[in-house]
Parts: C-alpha cells; sequence; structure tokens
C-alpha cells in the first residue's frame, strides 16, 4: 500500500479505558508515524460498547485495542470484532506482557505489543499491519 503524500488519512481507533494510555498510543504513533505511510487521524474510545458501535459503522482502517482495559480488554474485544465483522479492519493489540502473545494470537489480531509502550515497537508493529493490507 504505497501511498501518496497526499493520501486520505487512515482512520484509528485507538480504545482503552485508560485515557493516559490512549494518549501514549497517539504520541508514540504521531501524525505520521513512516514516510511509508499516509497521515493518520486517531478516533479515542473508553468503552466496549462504543468500539463495537464504531467498528459496525465502518470507516476504521486500524483498531489499537488496550488488552490492559477494564472492565472489558482489548483481546476479548478483538476476538469478537474478528467474529464478527465481515472484512474486519486489522487490529493491533496491546497486551500486559510480551508472554502474553498467545492471547494476542488467540484474539486474532494481526500483530501485539506490549506494555509499556515502546514508540519503536509500535510504530513497527503498525507499519506492517497498514501495509499488508
Amino acid at each position: 500500500m504505497a501511498e501518496s503524500q497526499g493520501s486520505t488519512p487512515l482512520r484509528v481507533l485507538v480504545y482503552s479505558n485508560d485515557a493516559d494510555t490512549r494518549q501514549q498510543v497517539i504520541l508514540a504513533l504521531g501524525r505520521r508515524p513512516r514516510a511509508d505511510l499516509p497521515e493518520l487521524d486517531f478516533f479515542e474510545v473508553a468503552t466496549a460498547p462504543v468500539v463495537i458501535e464504531q467498528m459496525d459503522a465502518g470507516g476504521i482502517d486500524l483498531a489499537i485495542l488496550d488488552g490492559e482495559s477494564a472492565p472489558t480488554g482489548g483481546l476479548g474485544i478483538a476476538k469478537q470484532l474478528k467474529d464478527e465483522i465481515d472484512g474486519c479492519p486489522p487490529v493491533v493489540v496491546l497486551t500486559g506482557r510480551p508472554d502474553d502473545a498467545w492471547l494476542a494470537n488467540w484474539s486474532r489480531a494481526e500483530a501485539a505489543v506490549s506494555h509499556p509502550i515502546d514508540a519503536m515497537q509500535l510504530t513497527n508493529a503498525v507499519a506492517g499491519v497498514l501495509l499488508a493490507r
């Protein structure tokens, strides 16, 4: 997906019940994380029902879901989205620790990054997922 400089921004849904985690994701990626990607427009979501509603409505190019969110974790939401939405956009999950990668596989997410959020790891995961679309 080689996009030009003037391409339409991609809509990225960022889910976490923790506003600090959402901000860490947005700051780590920035408006344009890499030159070979279009700009990103972030849409912050704090509750699971709104994630489902927004994903069902369409128009989201990537979802980043916090597996550590409460009361509903992003891993379960990822699994639900993948099971219920035909052509579900790619999902990156944030796991509690690197050893939770098996949970990310179960959730059918395209990529996983563990807390604490590392900007380079998150950018590489997001770029890999978006460029593979």
